[in-house]
């Protein structure tokens, strides 16, 4: 129950469990067909190029980067939590001169603030995050793809932590580049990077293609200036997954299939359902340790609906009920990273992991280990607020923000159907 990994759905660890195919195999060539269409459906997007990165979600993030950028290219991070750095830190191992804008951590930035840093470095490349679990905010996208239109910026946003569990529309925000990870609202593992591509980014990308020496086609022309990895060049990339079928690596039959399930799993709920579960179970979180009486950090109006960060009471070892959470109970919760190291908890309800149960199992645990470690909390405080916040969800007259599910199945969260 921290900020991820969380517990994989049952059914993606079935799915996984699979024999072996090569990737030529014309049964793997569907599958892998299927999963690009599938994500597409995630992603909310008709880009052609969307595909898996053999990787965990921060081998996503280097391969939209060092395929994007050129040495010397301008981009603009701006940085809200550590997920902020990363990507200037990789843009910075590219060969960008990487121009970074800061806010206090628990907040975010204006689109405002945002189109003035564009103006005052004028970048090629805007990389963001889009929530980062760090911190707990969630960066608003909605009004940056027009601003970069108007700039002539390509416009990248990491959504690992908040991929199918709150709002997201690629295509009708003006995303370029989008990469993701399993391993929290998508209820899988780490180890793949689902990854999504405009015509505009995807045109970037073909004119570094570099095609290696011992697959080499007649016609094949050489870019000048390369793709700088082998393993993350997505014009590659895109020849491997596409109508070439060009060779590269050797597929990851098993994460493949893992990814797979995972969106078929999101797309057969329904990306709005899913996202209405997800808040539905996040605000019972949030109510919940509000209900003990704990004190939530940052910004809430920005929080993801998917992870909350509690501000770790005066005289209590945070580390200590953690250890006993997890060592007692078998439930385990976050720190974080950076100035918030040891002062809050994060605590997440994603994935397989949005459910009532959980939810509730969680709060009544925390309260009793708080207790017995000498801090005051409402009795039966934080049980109560979720509660409380469930009826309401399911009280006759009241619907879901979505208006996509019903409170009840919100509630009830996902069901072990056979795939």
């Amino acid at each position: 129950m921290g900020p991820g990994p969380i517990n994989a759905d049952p059914r993606v660890l079935r799915a996984m469990s699979a024999q072996l195919l090569g990737q030529f195999d014309p049964v793997m060539t569907e599958y892998m067909n299927e999963t690009q269409a599938l994500y597409r459906d995630v992603f909310d997007t008709s880009n052609e190029h969307t595909l898996l990165v053999d990787g965990t979600s921060r081998a996503g993030i280097e391969a939209a980067l060092v395929s994007l950028i050129e040495p010397g290219d301008r981009v603009l991070v701006p940085v809200f939590g550590r997920f902020g750095l990363l990507l200037a830190e990789i843009a910075e191992r590219a060969g960008a001169e990487v121009h970074v804008r800061h806010v206090e951590w628990g907040q975010v930035f204006t689109a405002e603030a945002i189109e003035q840093a564009i103006v005052e470095t004028r970048p090629q490349l805007l990389a963001v995050v889009h929530g980062d679990t760090s911190t707990t905010m969630m960066q608003p996208l909605a009004e940056l793809g027009d601003i970069c239109s108007r700039h002539g910026v390509l416009f990248y946003t990491d959504v690992t932590a908040s991929l199918g569990g709150n709002a997201f529309q690629a295509d009708a925000w003006g995303l370029d580049a989008v990469t993701a990870g399993l391993q929290k609202c998508l209820a899988g593992p780490s180890g793949t990077a689902p990854a999504t591509f405009s015509p505009r980014a995807a045109a970037v990308i073909r004119s570094r293609s570099h095609v290696e020496a011992g697959i080499r086609e007649t016609g094949d022309v050489l870019a000048h200036r390369p793709i700088r990895s082998n393993y993350f060049d997505l014009s590659m990339l895109f020849d491997y997954g596409g109508a070439r079928r060009l060779n590269h690596h050797t597929e990851a039959t098993t994460a493949l299939y893992g990814a797979r399930e995972c969106a078929r799993l999101l797309v057969d709920e329904g990306m709005s359902a899913a996202i209405e579960r997800h808040r539905l179970h996040g605000s019972a979180m949030l109510a919940g340790v509000q209900g003990l009486g704990l004190s939530v950090f940052g910004d809430l109006e920005h929080r993801m609906n998917n992870v909350v960060a509690v501000w770790i009471p005066d005289g209590v070892n945070g580390d200590e009920v953690r250890g006993v959470m997890l060592n007692d109970f078998g439930i385990e919760i976050g720190t974080s990273f950076g100035p918030l190291h040891g002062q809050v908890w994060r605590i997440g309800t994603m994935g397989y992991n949005a459910r009532k149960d959980a939810v509730l199992t969680t709060l009544a645990v925390l309260e009793q280990v708080l207790r017995r470690s000498g801090a005051r909390v409402a009795g039966g405080g934080g049980v109560g607020a979720a509660l409380d916040r469930y009826d309401d969800a399911a009280r006759p007259g009241v619907s879901p923000e979505t208006g996509s599910m019903s409170a009840a199945s919100a509630v009830a969260g996902p069901r072990l159907a056979a795939s």
